[in-house]
């Protein structure tokens, strides 16, 4: 089946507009609805030329604090040669709407729509939109942890059409994950993989962990228990939960209900507080 993704294009309301909207920031949650994504919220960078960015979630002190999590939109003819400033951020890359050029290594490498680059701490890249047609793409960005006697992972190029999802046991494939790095690759204290679910599918039990979740809806719409809350949520919303905040879902068709997710793995829980020493 192919794939769709949805991409904010930006624009402005009318003054007609009522101003309900399902926007929501809770201590265990934020719901970030595609309507939200406006001109008036972007954002730039240094060194980035033609590009403006939504910055759907930035670490925050007693919420969700790993991760940031931007959606990049660049013109025909731009694109940065010094994307990221900081040494210590690793990032995934996943291409939604245009063709990126991306320069790893000395390689060039092609991204299309479902195209996913994991780029270790450290390492130099850039990226060019060198088409006609704006690019749009996710960059999700961590601090690496590195561990003693583990290396660094290395870099990934690949794209979701050519993986097959692996079905959740007992669902008969109704649930899949689509995984772009091994699970058993200790190496990697951040997963970004694709959630599917198709009509009527469920997550029946409040999932209540340690992993903070970026979850941004690619396609279909759903109804998620966040919390104490049952929120509908669409193609081009967002959902920001910070760690063990409870979750569950109905997907409501007619279609399939897909999501981009983050979630940070594979590491001890730090036993003092940031800058500290041990009390």
């Amino acid at each position: 089946m192919t794939s769709k993704y949805f991409a904010p294009h930006g624009g402005h309301p009318g003054q007609d507009q009522l101003l309900t909207d399902r926007a929501v920031f809770t201590e265990a949650y934020a719901v970030i609805p595609k309507g939200t994504m406006r001109d008036i919220v972007t954002s730039f960078l240094p060194f980035w030329e033609g590009t403006r960015l939504w910055v759907i979630a930035r670490p925050m002190s007693g919420f969700a604090e790993t991760f940031s999590h931007y959606i990049m939109e660049v013109q025909p003819g731009g694109g940065s040669d010094r994307p990221e400033s900081d040494a210590q951020a690793e990032g995934v890359l996943f291409v939604v709407e245009g063709e990126a050029a991306l320069k790893l290594g000395g390689t060039t490498h092609r991204l299309t729509p479902g195209g996913y680059a994991y780029l270790p701490a450290a390492q130099g890249w850039t990226l060019h939109n060198r088409g006609d047609e704006t690019l749009r793409f996710h960059w999700l960005r961590k601090a690496y942890e590195p561990v003693e006697g583990l290396g660094a992972p290395a870099p990934l190029i690949l794209n979701e059409n050519d993986i097959a999802p692996t079905p959740m046991p007992g669902t008969e494939g109704k649930w899949a994950t689509t995984r772009f790095v091994d699970p058993a690759d200790l190496r990697h204290d951040m997963h970004v993989t694709i959630v599917t679910l198709e009509p009527g599918a469920v997550i029946p039990f409040l999932e209540t962990h340690v992993m903070e979740h970026g979850l941004y809806v690619l396609e279909g719409k759903a109804v998620y228990r966040l919390n104490r809350d049952w929120v509908e949520v669409e193609a081009g919303d967002y959902m920001w939960l910070r760690a063990f905040c409870p979750q569950a879902c109905y997907a409501g068709g007619p279609g399939r209900f897909r999501y981009l997710l983050y979630k940070d793995v594979n590491r001890h829980m730090p036993l003092c507080p940031p800058g500290g020493g041990r009390r």
